[in-house]
């Protein structure tokens, strides 16, 4: 107890503003349209001409992670990768984030520094702005709240709402992984609470690790589909599972969709992972989320522009509203309707 007391005093005598001292001491200002960051009471931002898309997520401890199994490091960064995805979503340029912490006492200095390595790393990777935040003490663990700002011209924006009857839906990557690798985390964390001296068996699954871990936003999609000639009709990223986010689309542009199960293909480690716990990937890609791909409709008469790229795979078509939205099962037996059984927050067990 007495070392814990220790360790939290480190942070209590630098108080709050030499922690924002400490944390940001890193940050070099990349982007033109920053004309002030840290160290103000506002950032100060410059977007002439240009629309500008804002998004906050909040990520806390014991509702979204675990850090017996999550790293800080891979926490930080992961933080920031999940806004920078929703301005992916957008078809937006990411430029700037803000960070805000809640930190209970069993963090020490070396702790927060950890988890802003990773916060920084991926300011790096994508190029952002650490421009402001607040901190906090929290009577429970750890909350990180990021809000990611991005630009982009007007005509160049992406909304979920703009899908057409007889649009192609398609999808970047594979889907499926962030969630096996989450089973795999949590099984091995059961396995070594009920016995500490059993080693964790993780070896051949690094990619669903780091599907969990360290997601990757789809930064590289606008230029993709600025080389091919594409501009979606409608987006979102897949954030909450793969039939969360298809009905999205078909709320917010008032259509409905087929979905094909024997579209979807699936990394042969999240083929593995599924066939351990008994499940089918395909429930994993459906219902699993966190996986951050980009879900997206194009015209029909922009197929030959995306069929034989090898990140975007069309796996369905859009219909009319009454038709309602359905997946189509293998050898196309069955059709089913779609439900939202993905990730919801609010919603009890």
């Amino acid at each position: 107890m007495a070392q814990e007391n220790a360790k939290w005093n480190e942070l209590a005598e630098l108080g709050e503003f030499g922690l924002i001292k400490r944390v940001t001491a890193q940050v070099k200002i990349k982007n033109e349209s920053t004309l002030t960051g840290v160290g103000d009471d506002c950032a100060v931002l410059n977007y002439p001409g240009k629309k500008v898309v804002v998004t906050t997520d909040l990520l806390t401890e014991g509702v979204h992670f675990n850090l017996i199994y999550v790293p800080l490091k891979h926490l930080g960064y992961k933080a920031v990768s999940v806004n920078i995805s929703d301005i992916c979503a957008m078809n937006a340029i990411p430029r700037q984030i803000t960070v805000s912490l809640a930190i209970s006492s069993k963090f020490t200095l070396a702790a927060i520094d950890e988890l802003y390595e990773g916060i920084h790393l991926a300011c790096a990777h994508y190029g952002v702005d650490l421009v402001g935040g607040d901190t906090t003490t929290s009577l429970t663990g750890l909350t990180i709240s990021v809000t990611a700002i991005g630009e982009a011209d007007a005509e160049e924006l992406v909304y979920r709402s703009g899908a057409k009857p007889t649009d192609l839906l398609c999808v970047t990557g594979d889907l499926g992984g962030a969630y096996l690798g989450l089973q795999l985390l949590e099984r091995e964390n059961e396995l070594f609470r009920l016995n500490p001296t059993v080693q964790p068996q993780l070896s051949g699954y690094d990619y669903i690790l780091s599907r969990q871990l360290k997601p990757e936003a789809r930064t590289d999609m606008r230029d993709i589909f600025g080389t091919l000639g594409v501009k979606p009709t409608s987006m979102i990223d897949i954030s909450d599972g793969l039939s969360s986010e298809i009905l999205h689309i078909c709320e917010s542009s008032g259509v409905g969709c087929r979905l094909y199960e024997e579209r979807l293909s699936f990394d042969p480690q999240v083929q593995k992972m599924a066939e351990e716990i008994g499940i089918n990937p395909l429930v994993a890609a459906l219902n699993g989320g966190e996986d951050y791909e980009l879900l997206f409709t194009i015209p029909l008469t922009e197929h030959e522009k995306v069929c034989n790229h090898p990140d975007i795979t069309v796996i369905g078509h859009m219909t009319t509203q009454e038709q309602g939205a359905l997946l189509v099962t293998a050898g196309g037996l069955q059709e089913l309707p779609i439900q939202a059984q993905g990730w919801n927050p609010l919603k009890r067990d």
